[in-house]
């Protein structure tokens, strides 16, 4: 037998058990815990920290800015879950996340970060669990919806790390995250 003809079997065998859906629920609140608990979090730190000109500082014209991290990861997070897996009309316009060099102020990216944290939420916990290996048209391919879910996960985590990375060369601090006084990490957030 081949891989693929065991893959095939061993997903034909999937049935929806209790246990099935108990880690597709803790998978889907998992993901939401990484966005809204872990990388929004260290993301608004790192703005408490730098000046309006900071966050829109680029290193040269092939570089992104924080602010332009910010409206893509914006744009990324609402095309894929709220508009790929949700209801809404999916109007990105993913050139415009990059072209951006007016600067907006940390107020508005903030508001607009958290909105789109608070509605992608929204979106994951009104998603039933047992549609995670249904397919979805997203940015013109056909996705799982669990692919979805990672994708966006797995895509803050990279860019998050970006931003932390550009305010600690920015500011040339340490951005204390977490405390090892006790003698384990304790969030600092």
């Amino acid at each position: 037998m081949t891989t693929a003809e065991k893959s095939n079997s061993i997903e034909a065998n999937v049935t929806e058990t209790p246990t099935t859906l108990n880690v597709s629920h803790a998978f889907i609140n998992q993901s939401i815990d990484f966005l809204a608990g872990e990388y929004l979090p260290k993301i608004e730190r790192c703005l408490e920290q730098l000046t309006d000109e900071q966050i829109w500082w680029r290193s040269n014209e092939q570089c992104n800015s924080i602010g332009n991290l910010i409206l893509h990861l914006c744009g990324n997070a609402r095309q894929w879950i709220v508009c790929g897996l949700g209801s809404e009309p999916d109007k990105r316009l993913r050139d415009a996340e990059f072209a951006q060099r007016d600067i907006l102020p940390r107020a508005q990216l903030l508001e607009l970060l958290r909105s789109t944290i608070g509605d992608v939420a929204t979106t994951l916990r009104q998603l039933d669990p047992s549609t995670l290996l249904e397919k979805r048209k997203i940015q013109g391919g056909e996705v799982e919806v669990l692919y979805a879910i990672f994708h966006v996960t797995e895509h803050f985590s990279m860019h998050t790390g970006q931003i932390l990375m550009l305010t600690k060369m920015l500011t040339g601090t340490d951005l204390r995250f977490y405390g090892f006084e006790a003698g384990a990490p304790v969030h600092r957030w």
